[in-house]
This record gives structure tokens, C-alpha cells and sequence, in this order.
């Protein structure tokens, strides 16, 4: 019995499964998500007045530093390099992790949390089918 949505492309044809091309279009919205993210982290340092400018510009570059990496980690997975499937599964992990945070405390915000959790279980459970395996694994020579 087999998944059409899981079906591994033939090499020789060059086309990508539809479980590739889903995991690196969630991934790519991911990434532009977060450039969205860091454009905006860039405008309020010069408009706004933050409480501590060190912290403001320290997580400011982190968010451009995230972003510039996972564009780089979209990028190798679209042209099957063997790293980028860890790295996706570890930048999951880690939007999980920021999920989880956002249900809970004093200024919860359960709308965001969903919003990162539900991506990244996706691209998790997409990360390990038969079909993103095969596209992400070295040529046998």
C-alpha cells in the first residue's frame, strides 16, 4: 500500500516528491516569517525607546543571525544536502520550545504559541517520510 503524498520521485526525472516540496515551502515561510520578524525588530530599535538598548540590539541580531541561517537551511534542503534535514529538525525543536513558552506566564499568547507549534510538528512529522530521507541522502556511487 503506498502514500501518493510519500511517494519518492525517480532520481533520473529530477522532480521532487510533494512531501519535499511541502516541507520546503513550510520551511521557506518559516524563514520569511522570521525576516519579517527581524525587519520589524530593526525598525523599532531606531523608532522605538527600548528599556535597555544592549538587549534590544542583542536580540535583534540573533533574530537576523536565525533568519540568514534558516535561509541557508532551506536552501541546501531544496537541493537535498544531507545536513539541512538535522538542521531543520533542530530549528523545530527549538520553534517548539518557543511555542510551549508562549502558552504560558502572565502574558501568555496562546494565538502565537499555535502559530509555531502547528508549523513544526508538520515539518517534523514531514522531516521523517521515506520520500524527504531518500531527497536528503548522499548519491550511492
Amino acid at each position: 500500500m503506498s502514500n501518493q503524498f510519500d511517494t519518492a520521485a525517480s532520481s533520473d526525472s529530477g522532480k521532487r516528491s510533494r512531501a519535499v516540496v511541502v516541507t520546503a515551502a513550510l520551511l521557506g515561510l518559516e524563514a520569511a516569517a522570521l525576516v519579517v520578524v527581524s525587519g520589524m525588530l530593526i525598525v523599532d530599535l531606531f523608532t522605538l525607546r527600548p528599556d535597555r538598548y544592549d538587549s534590544a540590539i542583542a536580540l535583534t541580531v540573533l533574530a537576523v543571525v536565525a533568519a540568514i541561517w534558516l535561509i541557508a537551511i532551506v536552501v541546501a534542503f531544496w537541493r537535498g544536502r544531507q545536513w539541512s534535514r538535522a538542521a531543520a529538525l533542530t530549528w523545530q525543536v527549538l520553534q517548539s520550545a518557543l511555542a510551549i513558552g508562549a502558552f504560558q506566564g502572565i502574558f501568555a499568547q496562546p494565538t502565537i504559541g499555535w502559530a509555531l507549534l502547528l508549523p513544526a510538528l508538520a515539518v517534523i512529522i514531514l522531516l521523517l517520510t521515506r520520500s524527504v530521507i531518500e531527497h536528503s541522502r548522499p548519491e550511492k556511487q
